[in-house]
C-alpha cells in the first residue's frame, strides 16, 4: 500500500520510517546532559567568582556553605553574584526549552521566541507597565511579561493560519518578524512618550545584572511547571515533528499538544523576559546544536537543551563582564553576536532536521 494513501495505516508506516531514521541517541544525551550539567556547575562557579571585584573559589564555597554576614566578599557572593548567575541558568534554560518546543510543533527550523513575536510580545506588555503602572512591583511585571508573551503568539498564530495554504513554516516565520517589528515600535513610542525610555532600554539591552532572591524564588516554581509540561508532551512533539498529517493518522490529539505547547512557550518565556530582557537567539542555536548531537526524540532534547541554555547564557553572562571592564557589555548584544551569523546560515541552508 501507497504510504501517502493508506490513511492511518499509512502513516503509521512512515512513522515507523521516519522514527527509524531520526531516533534519538540514548547514550549519547546521558554523555551531553551529564557533561553539560558539569561545564554549567563550573561556569557557574565562575561567574560567581569573576566581577568588578575577583573573588577566589576558597571564598565562594565558604559564602555558600558558611555564610558569614560581617564579611563583605560573602555579602558580595550571596546578595548579587549568585542570584545572577542562577537568573542566567534560569534564563537561558527557559529560552531554549521554548525555542525547540516551538520548533518541534511548527516544523519550523526559523522558530524561537526572539524571532517568533514572543519576546517583543512580553517587552511590549513591560512598556505598558511602565508607562501606565508605574508602581508595579516584580510580581505584577511578571504578570505583564506572560500577558504580552501569549498576546504576541497568538497574534503570529492567528495570521498565520488566515493565511492561504495555513500556517507554513516560511508564513510563520514572517508573521513572527513583522508582529515583532511592530510591538518593538509600539514599545519605542510609548518609551518616548511616557518618558520611560531609560527603563525600557534595559529590557531590550537584555542582562541579569542586579537580580535579587525574589526573581529566584518566582522563576523555580515557574522552572517546575514549565519543564514538567515539556516532558510531559516531549513524546507527542516528536510525533507532531514528523507532520501533522502522521499524528493525526496515529491517533494524536494535536490540538492538545499545541495549545500545552504554546502554554509552555508563553510561561517560560514570559519568565524569562521579565528577568533578563529581550535576550536572543537562545531558542533558536540552542535547540539546533542539541538535535545534532542527540537526534530528534524531544524526550532528550527537551532537557538537553536546558542544560545547555542555561550553560551557554552563563557563559555569555560572564563575556559581558569581560568584555569591556569595569563597564559591563548587554548579554543580549553577545548572543546577538553569535546568533545573527547561525540564523543567516540556517536561512540559507533552509535545514528541516526537526
Amino acid at each position: 500500500m501507497d504510504k501517502r494513501k493508506g490513511g492511518a495505516a499509512g502513516n503509521e508506516q512512515l512513522y515507523h520510517e521516519e522514527a527509524s531514521k531520526a531516533t534519538g541517541r540514548p547514550v549519547v544525551s546521558i554523555v551531553i546532559f551529564v557533561t553539560g550539567l558539569s561545564l554549567l556547575i563550573v561556569s557557574l562557579a565562575a561567574s560567581i567568582s569573576l566581577g568588578a571585584a575577583e573573588i577566589d573559589f576558597m571564598t565562594v564555597w565558604e559564602a555558600v556553605f558558611a555564610f558569614q554576614p560581617d564579611v563583605t566578599a560573602h555579602q558580595i557572593i550571596y546578595e548579587l553574584r549568585i542570584p545572577r548567575s542562577l537568573a542566567a541558568m534560569l534564563v537561558g534554560a527557559f529560552l531554549a526549552v521554548s525555542g525547540a518546543i516551538m520548533q518541534g510543533m511548527t516544523r519550523n527550523p526559523l522558530a524561537s521566541p526572539s524571532i517568533m513575536g514572543v519576546t517583543d510580545g512580553s517587552a511590549f506588555a513591560i512598556a505598558l507597565a511602565f508607562a501606565f503602572f508605574p508602581g508595579t512591583g516584580y510580581l505584577g511585571l511578571l504578570t505583564w511579561s506572560f500577558a504580552g508573551a501569549a498576546l504576541g503568539a497568538l497574534i503570529v498564530f492567528v495570521i498565520g493560519s488566515f493565511s492561504k495554504n495555513g500556517l507554513t513554516p516560511v508564513k510563520l516565520a514572517l508573521a513572527g518578524a513583522a508582529v515583532g517589528a511592530l510591538l518593538s515600535a509600539l514599545s519605542s513610542a510609548i518609551a518616548i512618550h511616557f518618558n520611560v525610555a531609560q527603563d525600557i532600554s534595559f529590557w531590550y539591552a537584555g542582562g541579569v545584572a542586579g537580580t535579587k532572591w525574589i526573581s529566584i524564588q518566582l522563576l523555580v516554581p515557574v522552572a517546575i511547571i514549565g519543564f514538567g509540561l515539556a516532558l510531559l508532551i516531549s513524546r507527542s512533539v516528536t510525533v507532531l515533528s514528523l507532520g501533522e498529517d502522521v499524528a493525526k493518522g496515529l491517533g494524536q490529539r494535536t490540538f492538545v499538544v499545541k495549545t500545552v505547547g504554546i502554554l509552555v512557550v508563553v510561561l517560560l518565556t514570559g519568565a524569562a523576559v521579565s528577568v533578563g530582557g529581550a535576550i536572543g537567539f537562545v531558542g533558536l542555536i540552542i535547540p539546533h546544536v542539541t538535535r545534532f548531537l542527540v537526534g530528534v526524540d524531544y524526550r532528550y532534547i527537551i532537557p538537553c537543551s536546558a542544560v545547555l541554555g542555561g550553560l551557554l547564557l552563563v557563559l555569555a553572562d560572564i563575556g559581558a563582564r569581560m568584555l569591556n571592564p569595569p563597564y559591563e557589555t548587554p548579554v543580549g548584544v553577545i548572543t546577538a553576536l553569535i546568533g545573527v551569523p547561525f540564523f543567516l546560515y540556517l536561512a540559507r541552508s533552509g535545514r528541516r532536521g526537526l
